[in-house]
């Protein structure tokens, strides 16, 4: 009996692997976009992995339901009413790009963060997932718990809110 229940653990074992190896990014991507941290995203998947482990997920269906779960444990992670900046980060191109650029481009950068945090969470969560994240509606709607034409129209919505807060701050 023993034997048996180790071939099973070991078979497992080598399955999880393969669920970690294959979605690990897509967690990340999806804990991210919400929590804009990189410590909480990582804690966050590392969460749904400890959690996917111990009740075994079917491997034909995990894609799913690994995306949902990390998409609930990041929001988890958030305060009840989050007040934080959005993360700044460090991806602007090295070369020869003046100070006076670099301070613009991250002014613009900031300016863009804090018009996609004001958006309504109803719209802020697809337009992130799907324009910066490049999930598809059918992922998000999946993790959102909606119909994949009401992901569409709430990503289009926010282009469009972006859009004419932008139009107003530059007039």
């Amino acid at each position: 009996m023993e034997d048996l229940v180790l071939v099973r653990k070991n078979e497992w074992d080598a399955v999880f692997a393969g669920l970690v190896q294959e979605h690990a990014r897509l967690l990340y991507r999806v804990a991210y976009a919400v929590v804009r941290n990189q410590q909480d995203a990582e804690d966050a998947v590392q969460d749904v992995f400890l959690k996917a482990y111990r009740t075994r997920p079917n491997p034909q269906d995990a894609r799913a339901y690994l995306a949902r779960a990390a998409y609930r444990s990041a929001l988890d992670r958030l305060p009840r009413k989050d007040t934080r900046a959005f993360a700044e980060h460090e991806d602007f191109p090295a070369g020869t790009v003046s100070q006076e650029e670099l301070a613009a481009g991250w002014s613009e950068q900031r300016r863009l963060h804090r018009l996609i945090d004001g958006l309504p969470e109803e719209l802020r969560q697809p337009l992130l997932l799907t324009a910066i994240e490049g999930l598809t509606s059918r992922e998000v709607a999946g993790m959102l718990g909606i119909p994949e034409g009401t992901v569409r129209t709430r990503a289009q919505r926010a282009r469009e809110e972006l859009r004419k807060r932008l139009e107003r701050r530059r007039a």
